[in-house]
Formats: C-alpha cells, sequence, structure tokens
C-alpha cells in the first residue's frame, strides 16, 4: 500500500485505519488461489478490525483471570446486591402509599362502614351472589358454609385475589382499594344468619359461624 502526500488528512486517516490498496493494483494482490475462475486478493485485516480483536482476547483474558481465578466478581453477589436495592425501594414505596398495603383487617362494624359495602355489594356482588347474598352464579354468602374459608381475613383475601380458578370470580384488589375491600368483606359478614328470597344450597366444606 502506497500513500498519496497529496491525499487529504481525512483520506489518509482512513487509508491507515484499513490499509485499502489503491485501485489498478489488483494483479500485484493475487494469490495462486483460485475457485472456479474466481480469484483471491492478498489484502491484509483492516487494522480497526484487528485491534479490535486483540482487545476482546484481551478483555477475555483479564475477564477470566479476575473472574474466574480470583473471584473478584461474582454474580450470586451482584443478584443480592439487586435484590437488597430493589427491597429497599419497595420499602419506600410501601412508606409512601401505605393505604396499598393494609395488613390490619378487621371486622368493621359501624353503620358508615357497612353502609359503604353494602353499596359496593348491590352494585358489584349482586349479579353472582344476588342482592341479598342468597347466592346465585356464586354461593350462598348468609350460610355458614364456605368453600374458600370465613372470617375477615380470609373474604378479604378473597376478594382481592379473587376466587377459585376457573369460577368467574375475579380479583377486585385492582378496583377497589383496601379499605373498600374491607368494608365489602365486613357486609358480606353481616349477611350471615339473615334470611334470603330464594337461597342456595350450602356448598363448601368449611364451616364458620359470626362470632
Amino acid at each position: 500500500m502506497t500513500t498519496n502526500k497529496n491525499q487529504s488528512f481525512f483520506k489518509r486517516i482512513i487509508k491507515s485505519l484499513t490499509k485499502a490498496n489503491d485501485l489498478g493494483k489488483e494483479a500485484e494482490l493475487l494469490t495462486d488461489h483460485d475457485y472456479d475462475g474466481i480469484k483471491e486478493l492478498d489484502n491484509v485485516l483492516p487494522p480497526w478490525w484487528l485491534y479490535g480483536f486483540y482487545i476482546t482476547i484481551a478483555i477475555g483474558i483479564f475477564y477470566t483471570t479476575k473472574v474466574v481465578y480470583f473471584g473478584a466478581y461474582k454474580q450470586a453477589d451482584e443478584l443480592n446486591a439487586d435484590i437488597t436495592e430493589s427491597n429497599a425501594q419497595v420499602e419506600i414505596y410501601k412508606n409512601e402509599h401505605p393505604e396499598l398495603f393494609k395488613t390490619d383487617v378487621v371486622l368493621l362494624t359501624d353503620a358508615e362502614s357497612l353502609t359503604s359495602g353494602k353499596k359496593i355489594f348491590e352494585t358489584t356482588c349482586l349479579a353472582c351472589h344476588m342482592i341479598d347474598g342468597g347466592g346465585g352464579i356464586g354461593p350462598n354468602l348468609t350460610d355458614d358454609h364456605w368453600i374458600l374459608g370465613g372470617g375477615i381475613e380470609t373474604i378479604y383475601h378473597t376478594i382481592s385475589e379473587g376466587g377459585r380458578p376457573g369460577k368467574g370470580m375475579i380479583a377486585w384488589k385492582a378496583t377497589f382499594n383496601p379499605e373498600e375491600r374491607q368494608q365489602v368483606a365486613s357486609y358480606v359478614i353481616s349477611l350471615q344468619g339473615t334470611k334470603p328470597a330464594n337461597p342456595k344450597a350450602s356448598e363448601g366444606d368449611i364451616v364458620w359461624t359470626k362470632q
């Protein structure tokens, strides 16, 4: 490869990076290889590619030595660090939005809470449980037989996470906030022992009676 001093600086840089041969010198670069009449030129690898290849080899040697033989970096440590950071972020979010992580689920008995729970029940739950809780597509909520269990915490969990797979009851946690779900669960418990117009036969093997 020859360098023409009359070439611009940019072209000389490109030429030095590629080591491209000048046009018209193909005859000087022909090798003895012949593939069905196709001949091969003896061009060198471009320096930018060659240096990049050398760098990857150097990085590979450095990584293998540092990680495999000396154990300076471990994926398990990185994972644990990420988990710790994620848990910290979760705690920050919980502190900023305590209403979304209500854990003190207790039975509400005041009139205001039960009225709010009844309003939600009669606009959302009546399609499956009937307006008086006697049951339709869904089970009877006025007797003491429960499929997933009775009690404020269990009923609250069922409302939040949904019923049995494939049975139609969806998870309502994305629709109602924790306080509203607690109100509905408390209202459902208030239906225990009432006399619906057309009660559905008892379902479930878990017997729980409101105390």
